[in-house]
């Protein structure tokens, strides 16, 4: 798969949700909800010892939905993450070591970046697509739109502090191919199997970014008229 074939798929998404995951168990029943309600996709965060056995057990449930594995902090968990059926990798800094790695046994990855220097390090070794985090803490929309004046052909994907107020913002941002979302599954109703409130979250973010798709498309509808 090209790379711009798999951004493109993210971009097609807008929003990633970010998945703490502490029993495997409850992997299957969370994609569940994330396909049946508009939202076939999902990073699971390597911070707990089930993330490699979710996303295999995902996978083997769904296997057309976009995984990801995130907080990929070494090769190892990236090779882990692969073996397991992710798709691509994620990580929340830019580390040269795990970059390299992933490049040269062809692991797609998306690394964090939040300033010029880590921007530039990334385009060194041939990467356009990175996260942006933490986004909020490093700047937000103002931060964004800096990064992306120097670098307008970088492509990004914030994370961290974006939310259903500030989204469409985000979004808004030629760069920003997806937003990665921690509000949509909530690691405590995951805990709690709270499937109904997973699942209002997930219908309330395919409505807002349906409401906004929708009104941006009747606006280039009235201007080429």
């Amino acid at each position: 798969m090209k790379t711009n074939t798999w951004i493109d798929a993210l971009r097609a998404l807008r929003v990633m949700p970010v998945i703490q995951i502490e029993d495997a168990k409850d992997a299957v029943p969370l994609a569940k909800v994330l396909v049946e309600n508009g939202l076939p996709a999902a990073e699971i965060t390597f911070r707990t010892e089930a993330a490699a056995d979710a996303i295999a057990q995902i996978r083997a449930a769904y296997p057309e939905i976009t995984l990801c594995a995130g907080t990929i902090l070494t090769g190892e968990q990236a090779d882990a993450a692969m073996a397991a059926g992710a798709d691509f990798v994620v990580s929340p800094g830019f580390n040269p070591n795990t970059v390299k790695h992933c490049l040269e046994k062809g692991i797609k990855i998306i690394p964090g970046v939040n300033n010029p220097s880590q921007v530039e390090q990334a385009l060194e070794m041939g990467i356009q697509a990175m996260k942006f985090f933490p986004a909020e803490a490093s700047g937000g929309i103002s931060m964004l739109k800096s990064l992306t004046g120097p670098y307008g052909n970088i492509q990004l994907m914030p994370t961290g502090g974006v939310k259903p107020a500030n989204l469409m913002e985000y979004l808004a941002i030629p760069q920003v191919f997806t937003c990665g979302g921690t509000w949509i599954a909530p690691t405590a109703a995951i805990r709690a199997n709270d499937w109904p409130t997973i699942a209002n979250n997930v219908r309330e973010t395919c409505a807002l970014l349906g409401q906004n798709l929708s009104h941006s498309q009747s606006q280039n509808h009235s201007q080429s008229e």
